[in-house]
């Protein structure tokens, strides 16, 4: 594993000799460089991880080379050192870039802690760069389309990203509930923090009450350790709750509390704790016939659907289906890697024709199945297959199959427990993602995204 660099800019040899053994002995790269020129070369050449300068050096000072460096490298943190410490110096060096600004005779151990923070924050936001110029890369627009449907929750959703009100998406299975959920949290206030994301349909009281809640080590037989809760973890961000209309009943008063309270308690904790979320929901069912079936509280329905978003069945905006399509197939070219796949006209009316029970989901999924299926680069209506059929289960032992069965077989199995999630599925198994999509191929794998 690759050592930080530090580079030590200093014009007393002791002091550049000190500070390098010192961070070398715990696990530091150290270069060093007496003077200005000298430092910018360095800083060019070997773009170290942080910096820590001197502010008097014999050809110039901090101040003026702090801009250089930075020009060189914005994202690398610079320390200021100096014997003749003063505000108005320390309130110019943080104004030409440096993150810290410390005074001499200085502590090695302060240094040590100083550095293994800034470091920790540099990490941090090239994570968050990463993460946001991937999401950028793979988000999915909840509003591909043109129908007026489609263009009213766009409209409706714009108006609302600002909320810190609960937010309750009410839609056919997948018709998209999630992904306009995860476009409210990416362009909302709270962008910035965590978005976790729980469905609550078929989860034991139990096992729904210690992931959103937590536990103490001890709350229950088998509680080893302390758990944290996804509202533990989501505290600034957004918490999405699907299908919570299937949510247990006896769970419910407890999310009532953190809605009207901002107050939890983990499981086996006799305190509460303070939370700061945006609650968005989603859910298939009529949450006002559930709440009359008595299997849903009336006042957690009218906390939960202040803003009522309703995503539009598919069948609904059927002059946006080539739209969504053309969509799908450039991102399966991009993945798999294809050259482009198009839809013949006659394949595109096929589409339209469909009733679509499984909306955006179901229709990703014929065409994923068609170029998976096929290697022409125009897709006709016979490669088309509208069909889900269920995976053959034999009663034959493993041992019976041949290699490639079993290959077929596993492949299948870990499809299946990640909700048809490739990606997912290709880091289980081991190979890249492309290799799997080969597989998938080879094998001819029918299966289902969830």
């Amino acid at each position: 594993m690759s050592r930080n660099k530090i580079l030590v800019v200093d014009d007393e040899a002791s002091i550049r000799f000190g500070i390098g053994e010192f961070l070398r002995s715990h696990g530091y790269e150290v270069s060093d460089a007496d003077n200005c020129r000298a430092a910018e070369e360095a800083f060019r050449a070997n773009r170290p991880d942080a910096a820590i300068i001197d502010y008097q050096l014999p050809d110039g000072d901090a101040l003026g080379l702090l801009p250089r460096l930075k020009d060189i490298d914005p994202t690398v943190p610079l320390l200021v050192l100096t014997g003749h410490g003063s505000i108005d110096v320390a309130v110019r060096a943080i104004k030409e870039g440096a993150e810290q600004f410390l005074t001499k005779p200085l502590e090695l151990s302060a240094l040590l802690v100083i550095l293994q923070r800034l470091l920790e924050n540099q990490r941090n936001r090239q994570q968050r760069l990463v993460g946001r110029t991937r999401e950028a890369r793979e988000s999915i627009d909840p509003f591909s389309g043109t129908s007026a449907a489609i263009r009213g929750l766009a409209e409706q959703a714009r108006k609302v990203l600002s909320t810190e009100s609960p937010i309750l998406i009410q839609g056919e299975t997948g018709s998209g509930k999630g992904v306009l959920a995860r476009w409210l949290h990416q362009n909302g206030p709270r962008a910035d923090e965590a978005f976790v994301d729980l469905n609550c349909a078929g989860l034991s009281r139990e096992f729904l009450e210690t992931e959103l809640f937590g536990h103490e080590k001890g709350a229950f037989t088998g509680a080893v350790a302390t758990k944290p809760g996804l509202l533990e973890i989501a505290q600034r961000g957004t918490v999405f709750l699907d299908e919570i209309g299937d949510m247990e009943p006896e769970v419910q008063p407890k999310l009532l509390k953190v809605l009207e309270e901002k107050r939890f308690r983990r499981l086996g904790d006799v305190r509460d704790r303070v939370v700061d979320i945006t609650l968005i929901c989603a859910t298939h069912q009529d949450l006002m016939q559930r709440v009359k079936d008595g299997k849903f509280r009336s006042d957690l329905y009218f906390r939960v659907s202040t803003i009522p978003l309703q995503v539009p069945a598919l069948r609904q905006r059927v002059e946006d289906i080539a739209i969504l399509a053309n969509h799908v197939l450039q991102k399966l070219a991009n993945d798999l890697p294809r050259r482009e796949v198009r839809l013949d006209p006659d394949a595109q009316r096929a589409l339209q024709e469909h009733p679509w029970p499984g909306n955006v989901r179901e229709l990703r999924n014929v065409l994923e199945r068609a170029v998976l299926l096929s290697d022409k680069s125009l897709l006709k209506r016979n490669d088309l297959r509208f069909d889900n059929p269920a995976t053959v289960v034999t009663a034959m032992g493993e041992s019976t199959l041949t290699l490639e069965e079993l290959e077929r077989a596993h492949i299948e199995r870990v499809l299946r427990e990640e909700n048809g999630h490739v990606a997912q599925a290709a880091t289980r198994l081991g190979i890249p993602r492309s290799s799997l999509y080969q597989k998938i191929q080879k094998h001819r794998i029918v299966f289902s995204k969830v």
